[in-house]
C-alpha cells in the first residue's frame, strides 16, 4: 500500500487523537494538540511537498498548540489533593506567609482566614494551592 504524505499525516493525527481519548489524564492534552497539528500538516502537504519542511511545520505547530492547551489544564496538583495535612515549620502571622512542611517538602503557606495566625509546629489542613503558596487552615479550625 502506498500512502500519500497527506494520508500519512492524517493517520498520525487520528492515531494521536485516539490516544488522547483513551488516556486523557496522563497525556494532559499533548497528544491531542500533536494530533491536531498532524491534521493541519496533512492539509499543508498539498502545498509543501518537502518532507523535512513538513516535519518542521508539525513540530512548530505542535509546540504552539501544546503551549496554548496549557490553559485548559487545572492548576491544582493531583498529588496535592491526595494528601491534605501538613505541619507549620515557622509561624504564619495573620495575613502573611510562613513555611509549612507538606509531603516532605517545605512550602510557602498562608492562612485562608487573614485574621488568624498559626503557631509553629502546628498541624494544618491544606485547602488548595495558589502558584507555589499553599492555602491552609489550622487543624482544629475545622472541628
Amino acid at each position: 500500500m502506498n500512502f500519500t504524505p497527506s494520508q500519512v499525516w492524517l493517520i498520525i493525527g487520528i492515531a494521536l487523537w485516539v490516544i488522547e481519548l483513551l488516556v486523557p489524564l496522563p497525556t494532559l492534552l499533548i497528544a491531542g494538540a500533536m494530533g491536531l497539528a498532524a491534521i493541519l500538516v496533512a492539509a499543508i502537504t498539498l502545498i509543501l511537498p518537502i518532507p523535512a519542511l513538513q516535519i518542521v511545520a508539525w513540530m512548530l505547530t505542535s509546540g504552539i498548540l501544546v503551549v496554548l492547551s496549557r490553559r485548559f489544564i487545572p492548576r491544582d496538583s493531583h498529588q496535592l489533593k491526595e494528601s491534605s495535612e501538613g505541619i507549620t515549620l515557622t509561624e504564619i502571622p495573620a495575613g502573611q506567609t510562613g513555611r509549612v512542611q507538606h509531603e516532605g517538602v517545605s512550602w510557602k503557606a498562608r492562612c485562608d482566614d487573614p485574621k488568624i495566625a498559626i503557631a509553629a509546629q502546628q498541624k494544618v489542613i491544606v485547602l488548595r494551592r495558589q502558584g507555589t503558596t499553599l492555602i491552609v487552615v489550622p487543624e482544629n479550625w475545622l472541628q
